[in-house]
């Protein structure tokens, strides 16, 4: 049974920082493309990063490009979303998500995490 599970969700002020992190079981890490999605209400849910660990190979969503970086550890199935200067439209549920390609459509992802919510205050 494959498995993901996010935390490190919370309520920041806009200009601060969250490590948001992803532990997944159940995969050969390894061989999957990991990413973030995110869904603010009443939002469709939208790309915001994913890593490749066979390439080393990784890509931004423009919105959050420079200001947010994945990374991962896959020795212990782990993945982060480090991010920093959040601002108000940041505010979504977070949710990490492993699939077999490089892809920024939600579509091209099989499983999913429950998600953890980021609020960003002014």
């Amino acid at each position: 049974q494959v498995l993901l599970v996010e935390s490190g969700g919370g309520l920041v002020q806009a200009g601060g920082s969250l490590r948001l992190s992803c532990t997944a079981s159940g995969i050969t890490f390894s061989t999957y493309v990991m990413a973030w999605f995110r869904q603010a209400p009443g939002k469709e849910r939208e790309f915001v990063a994913y890593i490749s660990w066979g390439g080393s190979r990784t890509n931004y969503a423009d919105s959050v490009k420079g200001r947010f970086t994945i990374s991962g550890d896959p020795a212990k199935n782990m993945v982060y979303l480090q991010m920093n200067g959040l601002k108000p439209e940041d505010t979504a549920i977070y949710s990490c998500a492993a699939g077999p390609m490089t892809t920024i459509s939600k579509n091209g992802y099989r499983y999913w995490g429950q998600g953890t919510q980021v609020t960003v205050s002014t």
